[in-house]
């Protein structure tokens, strides 16, 4: 069997699930062996499944570290779809390159961007050893655009700081997509340390 390797990522809410859920629904009327993992720290969905925004699901093995995806692939499966890559550890690196030795289809998605709009976690290596990789966006929250490439963090409604922890599992309620733009990210300590010289400067200045 022809091994590939297909990376499907872009910001939260422009349909990554959804496009992996596609994709495994032509495998299985393709009659192929299907293995689904979904990392163990993504609780949004409550139970052992992959679910997409618009309410499609499939069955799915939860694993805490990448090294055990090896022990759950057996050698009759043909394709492995794993959600949410960026949560993974580093290994997940050297998971995919074993299994795409061993000839696997391997179907991934992932945040390639975090909330600090830096790369997320091992995308950017997954991304180079990737054989194809579909970039998705998403729509704008706030102005409406279609070329939404950022994942903003809300807190209370407002854009989180930078110093905020990097993994918040949330949903809409948390996280939304946004244009360059529109895509903000306050730093307090820095406004902070900025204010703090001003106020010394004109204290001197007296």
């Amino acid at each position: 069997m022809q091994y590939s390797f297909e990376l499907i990522t872009g910001p939260m809410g422009c349909g990554k699930t959804e496009e992996l859920l596609r994709r495994i629904r032509r495998c299985v009327i393709a009659k192929k062996k299907i293995k689904v993992i979904s990392p163990e720290i993504d609780t949004r969905a409550h139970g052992d499944y992959i679910e997409s925004r618009n309410g499609l699901w499939y069955d799915a093995i939860k694993v805490a570290h990448a090294i055990q995806i090896m022990h759950i692939v057996k050698p009759e499966d043909e394709v492995i779809a794993i959600d949410e890559l960026q949560f993974f550890d580093s290994n997940i690196v050297k998971v995919i390159t074993e299994l795409m030795k061993q000839g696997k289809r391997i179907i991934g998605t992932g945040l390639e961007l975090d909330f600090k709009s830096e790369p997320f976690g091992s995308m950017p290596e997954l991304m180079c050893i990737a054989t194809h990789v579909d970039k998705l966006h998403a729509i704008c929250m706030k102005c409406g655009c279609e070329h939404a490439t950022r994942t903003q963090r809300l807190i209370d409604g407002k854009p989180a700081d930078k110093s905020s922890p990097l993994v918040m599992i949330g949903g809409d309620e948390t996280y939304e997509a946004r244009c360059i733009q529109c895509y903000e990210l306050p730093n307090a300590k820095q406004d902070e340390e900025v204010s703090k010289k001003f106020k010394l400067l004109h204290f001197e200045a007296r």
